[in-house]
């Protein structure tokens, strides 16, 4: 039996760091090395996460002894502003393992590989540093990709999200009784997202997030404008003909709902309408944003580093 590669995880306590020790915990090929977290320092992993059923401990590993910690992989799961001082850390010690970063650290540095498998991996040259896609700039670039050629103007992208989004950490975009029966906008203009897509796609985009009473999933909503009139023929051919090898992409002609993408591993596009005259376009895209829009890419991504079929350890419906 070929070795397993080691995957170590650093920020292991919230909501996405679940979800990867999962995904890691059921690879033929992975095995957790490591999971860091200062907040249950000590704790046995399996009593979080009842998936993993060996001894691990998550444990407190400042940035500055990462290197002491020998894994193949290091999965940075940290709030933005956070992860630089990991990957310092490893490159100053001599370090080399594949790092993919969850947080917005290095996804508008050139350095790094931008890892949105299904619309990016055509540029993967065996970079061992991998920006992971924030969640809805993966819907956003889903619903967008496959016209991006004939976009006239701003592409105005509406978006709400369950409250795992905002993370742990409390705030009143993950206050329950707050977000009960309401559904809160935050960043309406030069969101983070925005910025991303606008620098991946080389269009203008508007985003327009909101967080919803619900847990998890998201769904976006984009307002495409189209430099010549389009039939839905034409549209629905061009979306099925960009994703219809994708596994873990579903194209449908009616709009997706987060009460069916919510616990798995892909992402729907659909609901496709036209304007009278042919030139708007309104595509609905939807995730779950802990997995497809950050654990599930996680590992698509180091599946990719390591030359592994890209959704091995992945369960993928058809």
């Amino acid at each position: 039996m070929t070795e397993k590669k080691t995957v170590g995880i650093v920020g292991a306590r919230g909501h996405t760091g679940a979800e990867l020790i999962r995904l890691v915990a059921g690879h033929p090929r992975f095995e957790l090395a490591f999971v860091s977290s200062r907040e249950l320092d000590g704790q046995p992993v399996s009593a979080h996460v009842p998936e993993y059923t060996g001894g691990l401990r998550y444990a407190n590993i400042p940035a500055p002894e990462l290197a002491s910690h020998a894994a193949d992989a290091c999965i940075l799961a940290l709030p933005n502003g956070h992860a630089a001082a990991c990957v310092d850390s490893l490159v100053a010690a001599g370090a080399d393992p594949v790092i993919v970063d969850l947080s917005a650290d290095h996804r508008f540095d050139d350095d790094w590989y931008y890892g949105l498998p299904e619309l990016t991996r055509n540029r993967y040259a065996g970079q061992k540093h991998i920006a992971n896609p924030g969640c809805y700039a993966s819907a956003m670039q889903f619903a967008i990709a496959p016209v991006r050629d004939l976009v006239d103007g701003p592409v105005q992208c509406f978006g709400v999200s369950g409250y795992s989004g905002a993370g742990t950490t409390p705030s009143d975009r993950n206050d329950v009784d707050k977000l009960r029966g309401n559904l809160m906008p935050y960043a309406l203009v030069d969101h983070l997202h925005e910025r991303e897509v606008s620098r991946q796609s080389g269009l203008a985009i508007e985003f327009m997030p909101h967080v919803a009473p619900h847990f998890r999933g998201l769904t976006v909503t984009a307002n495409v404008h189209l430099r010549e009139p389009a039939t839905l023929e034409a549209v629905r051919a061009r979306y099925a003909g960009r994703y219809g090898d994708e596994p873990l992409l579903r194209i449908g002609d009616d709009a997706p709902w987060v009460s069916r993408i919510a616990g798995r591993h892909g992402a729907e596009v659909g609901g496709f309408t036209l304007s009278e005259d042919g030139r708007r376009l309104v595509v609905v895209a939807t995730l779950d944003n802990l997995l497809k829009g950050a654990a599930t890419q996680a590992m698509q991504n180091l599946n990719l580093a390591f030359g592994f079929p890209e959704t091995e350890g992945i369960p993928v419906e058809s």
